[in-house]
């Protein structure tokens, strides 16, 4: 079998990827290939405003060719299956691929079997999520169109692509509900996977404020069991036993996983099925030629976009480093989570692997509801997204 031979492979072309693409490019690398099958690049952040009517699907989506930096080779196939022993991995197509270095930067998928009943519900159009593409166009209807009756969000366990981050649509909702003056005639219920939602204090309890104001009745250590397409009703696990609920609509957000072909190829983690990398040097802790960071990492933190800035540049100064012999960095599991109170006001969770406060300016607070936080959220960061995030400047 032909090899096409690269010196870096990065497998995945979304945010992590085609960063540490653009400034491996940018510190001098010479052959770089990113391996990623799909056609558009999305900024995923964007799309819990889609569901709360404040963007659309265009706003957030870009070729994926104008996105791949330039001096990149683009492998527009699918990973399979990785051989570590012979530092090769082969496509959908057949094409065997090798490397000198190999960077997983994989994310995570939707793992529709842990959920029975949710597959069928979103395709009869009662339940949709912001997290999943094709039916986070369709939330904001959804969600617009309530005059009376039950709504169910949920925010999904770890791993999950920034989970917290499933408050939005909800919270941003409830203020459209109360403008409206329908919110009193709702029932409107959170599925939170622990006690509270982020684990920093003054944090949680600025959220809880807003759940108590806008009436949320929310169901702590509990998740979604199953969903009855025929009933249209929820079944889900609670401390207090389990619960079954009608409701009109349900954004349930799917649990997460690696890709089955992680542990097919001996990359995993036995607890978590995330890359099993060292969570401080991102080097896989048995393969040293293989790298990870991003959502499908085992890094010990929570998965969020913010992360990956830090991880890029640890990582793109661990691969020279290694290869030099010189001393490797270590990346302290700094991650962010952006929440919305509103339409109009976000707060910043920013911690570390342990839960430590480690914010990004000393002040303002960024853990209290700004709009001036939600106004760089929303229009903002996706700027410094695509022009310099992507580019490898940040």
């Amino acid at each position: 079998m032909d090899v096409q031979q690269h010196d870096v492979v990065i497998v995945g072309g979304g945010n992590a990827g085609i960063s540490l693409a653009a400034r491996l490019l940018r510190n001098g690398a010479r052959d770089v290939a990113v391996v990623e099958p799909n056609q558009v690049h999305r900024y995923r952040p964007l799309l819990n405003y889609v569901g709360a009517g404040e963007a659309s699907m265009a706003s957030l989506e870009r070729p994926m060719a104008d996105v791949v930096p330039e001096g990149a080779v683009w492998v527009r196939d699918r990973v399979t299956s990785v051989d570590p022993a012979t530092s090769t991995l082969t496509t959908g197509s057949g094409l065997a691929i090798g490397w000198h270095s190999l960077v997983l930067c994989t994310g995570l998928e939707e793992d529709w079997d842990a959920t029975p009943g949710l597959e069928a519900a979103y395709a009869s159009g009662w339940a949709a999520s912001t997290f999943v593409i094709p039916s986070a166009g369709r939330v904001w209807g959804h969600l617009s169109a309530r005059r009376a009756g039950s709504v169910l969000f949920t925010v999904p366990p770890e791993p999950a692509p920034c989970g917290v981050t499933g408050l939005k649509p909800l919270l941003m909702a409830c203020d459209h509900w109360r403008r409206e003056g329908h919110l009193g005639s709702l029932d409107v219920r959170l599925v939170l996977p622990g006690q509270t939602a982020t684990g920093h204090e003054g944090a949680d309890q600025a959220l809880e404020r807003a759940f108590a104001s806008y009436g949320v009745e929310v169901l702590r250590e509990s998740r979604v069991t199953g969903l009855d397409d025929e009933h249209r009703s929820v079944a889900v696990a609670s401390p207090g036993g389990d619960r079954v609920l009608e409701v009109d609509f349900a954004h349930v957000v799917p649990h997460y996983r690696a890709s089955r072909w992680v542990a097919d190829s001996g990359l995993a983690s036995a607890e978590t099925g995330l890359v099993d990398v060292d969570p401080e040097t991102l080097r896989h802790r048995r393969h040293p030629e293989v790298w990870a960071i991003g959502d499908g990492a085992d890094l010990g933190t929570r998965p969020s976009g913010g992360a990956l800035r830090p991880q890029v540049d640890v990582l793109a100064h661990n691969l020279a480093a290694a290869r030099a012999g010189t001393a490797l960095r270590a990346y302290d599991g700094y991650t962010v989570m952006p929440v919305t109170t509103g339409r109009r006001r976000l707060l910043l969770v920013e911690v570390d692997r342990d839960g430590r406060p480690a914010p990004s300016t000393p002040f303002p607070d960024l853990t209290r509801p700004r709009r001036s936080t939600w106004l760089f959220d929303r229009y903002g960061l996706p700027r410094v997204y695509f022009h310099r995030i992507l580019r490898g400047k940040v």
